[in-house]
C-alpha cells in the first residue's frame, strides 16, 4: 500500500468503525484534477446506498479538517463488491481456496501479473496455485489484488 494510502487508513478507519463498518481498503487513483479517492466498506449484514452516504459524510468531514490531499479529487464510497479488492493479510486469508488477480510491485522474476487459486497465507506470505504452479508471494509486494468472480 502506498504512503498515502496508509496515512489516510489510519486517519479514516476510526470515524469509519464508529458508524459500525469495516473500512475494507482504500484507493487514491491520480489523474489530475479527476483524481478519485475511493473508500471501501463492508458490514456482516451488506451495504447499502445510505450506508455509503453515511460513511461519504463521515469521511469528508475527517478530510476537510485533516486535509491530506493537496489535488482536487473525487470522493467514492463503495461496498467491495463481487470483484472484492484485497488489501491486507487478513483478506487473502478470507480469499483461501478463491481465485484472485494480482499484480506485484516489484516482479517476481519476469511476472509482476498472477491470475490463480489462493491456496494459503499465513506469515505475510500468500501461497497462489497458477496453472497446476504454486508461487509464493509477499503481501507487502502486491500493489493490487482482486477477487476473480465466478458463477457457477
Amino acid at each position: 500500500m502506498a504512503k498515502l494510502e496508509e496515512k489516510l487508513t489510519e486517519m479514516l478507519e476510526p470515524g469509519v468503525e464508529a458508524l459500525g463498518f469495516e473500512l475494507v481498503g482504500i484507493e487514491f487513483v491520480r489523474a489530475g484534477k479527476h483524481s478519485i479517492l475511493r473508500v471501501f466498506i463492508d458490514h456482516e449484514n451488506g451495504i447499502t446506498v445510505d450506508d455509503c452516504a453515511d460513511v461519504s459524510h463521515q469521511v469528508s468531514a475527517i478530510l476537510d479538517v485533516e486535509d491530506p490531499i493537496s489535488t482536487e479529487y473525487n470522493l467514492e464510497v463503495s461496498s467491495p463488491g463481487m470483484d472484492r479488492p484485497l488489501f491486507k493479510e487478513k483478506h487473502y486469508i478470507e480469499s483461501v481456496g478463491e481465485v484472485v488477480q494480482v499484480r506485484l510491485s516489484m516482479p517476481m522474476g519476469d511476472k509482476r501479473n498472477f491470475k490463480g487459486k489462493v491456496l494459503a497465507c499465513e506469515d505475510g506470505m500468500v501461497s497462489i496455485e497458477v496453472d497446476g504452479q504454486q508461487f509464493q508471494l509477499a503481501v507487502a509486494n502486491i500493489e493490487k489484488g482482486n477477487v476473480v468472480p465466478t458463477f457457477d
